[in-house]
C-alpha cells in the first residue's frame, strides 16, 4: 500500500496482482513512456501527458506537469508509514528541539555556542564515559538557543546538554 498526497489532497494506492485500486476503488490505466522524463497517460478513456520535472528521493516527492498544470506528489510505502507510526518519520527526525547525554560522563570539548546554526551530523561537543571519547553529533538541522554544560562537568544519563 501507498499514501500519496497530491497538491494537497490524499489518496490511498494499493496493487494487488495485475489490478490498482484508488481509495479502495478500481482503478484503470495505462502508461507508456514517450521520452525520457514524458509519459503518456490514459485512464477512464481521458488522455494524460505527464513531464517528470523534479524528483526528491529524500523526501519522496515528486514536482511534475500534467497536461502543463504543475503538480506536486509525496509518496509514502509501506516501510514510511510503519516508521510515520512509530514516530521516526524523516520530518519528526529533521526537527532538533534537544541534545541529551547518551550516557553518565566527563564534557571534554565544547564545539558550538549559542547562535551557531548547526546541519545534521556536525560535531557538537566531546563526551568522556568509560575512558572512551564520544563525538556527539546534531540529530538534525537546528540553531543552537542554549548550551547547558560547560566544559569540564559532569553529566547524567538523558541531561539536556543543548537547545535548540
Amino acid at each position: 500500500m501507498y499514501k500519496a498526497k497530491v497538491n494537497k489532497n490524499n489518496y490511498e494506492v494499493k496493487f494487488e496482482k495485475s489490478e490498482a485500486f484508488l481509495n479502495d476503488s478500481p482503478f484503470d490505466w495505462d502508461m507508456t513512456q514517450i521520452g525520457e522524463r514524458t509519459y503518456h497517460i490514459l485512464s477512464n478513456h481521458k488522455s494524460y501527458r505527464a513531464e517528470v520535472i523534479n524528483v526528491d528521493a529524500q523526501t519522496r516527492t515528486v514536482a511534475m506537469k500534467i497536461n502543463g498544470k504543475k503538480v506536486d506528489v509525496e509518496l509514502k510505502d509501506k516501510f514510511d508509514l510503519l516508521l510515520e507510526k512509530l514516530g521516526m518519520d524523516v520530518s519528526a527526525s529533521a526537527k532538533v528541539n534537544d541534545v541529551k547525554a547518551p550516557m553518565p560522563g566527563l564534557i571534554l570539548e565544547i564545539d558550538i555556542k549559542e547562535g551557531d546554526e548547526v546541519k545534521k551530523g556536525d560535531a557538537i561537543m566531546i563526551l568522556e564515559a568509560m575512558k572512551m571519547e564520544n563525538v556527539l553529533k546534531s540529530p538534525g538541522d537546528g540553531v543552537v538557543k542554549s548550551i547547558k554544560v560547560k566544559k569540564g562537568d559532569s553529566v547524567e544519563k538523558n541531561q539536556v546538554l543543548v537547545l535548540f
